[in-house]
């Protein structure tokens, strides 16, 4: 009996191949991540600029003059059940926390940050979108959107 090993392949498209699996992981584990830390340090200020929100890859700057903070309240999304996200577009929707892009059951798109449906905050805004965020302190986010001018 004669016995003949395989010939050596070419290994670059092995390496090759294991480069890209190992850098797409490498970014799921970094948008899994920065989704956690952002469920965790999720930071909404309000100042005469306007409404930024900080956490993730969402945050942004929302200009004064687009908020309609005379339309701004607060909702339980545990019994409005016309603005509850209904569908995400982009973002991330782990159970205890929705941030990104989504559309809600009424069709509006919307910018979310929620961690507590039943603490929720609906801003509309002029930009063709509205932002639903889950403050600490509902009431005193409320507040402080009523400081700025109310946009005629």
């Amino acid at each position: 009996m004669q016995e003949f090993p395989i010939a050596p392949g070419n290994l670059r498209g092995m390496l090759l191949l294991l480069g890209i699996v190992g850098l797409v992981l490498a970014v799921v584990l970094g948008l899994v991540l920065t989704s956690a830390m952002g469920a965790r340090t999720a930071r909404f200020q309000v100042s005469p600029e306007g409404l930024r929100l900080r956490g993730d890859l969402y945050g942004r700057l929302i200009p004064a003059a687009e908020l309609r903070v005379d339309e701004a309240r607060r909702v339980d999304l545990t019994t409005n059940a016309e603005l509850t996200p209904r569908l995400r577009t982009f973002g991330t929707g782990v159970p205890g926390y929705q941030a990104g892009w989504f559309r809600l059951r009424n069709g509006e798109k919307a910018l979310l940050y929620l961690t507590d449906r039943s603490r929720a905050v609906y801003v509309p805004t002029t930009a063709g979108y509205s932002v639903m965020v889950s403050p600490a302190d509902p009431d005193g986010f409320l507040a402080a959107l009523r400081t700025l001018p109310v946009r005629q």
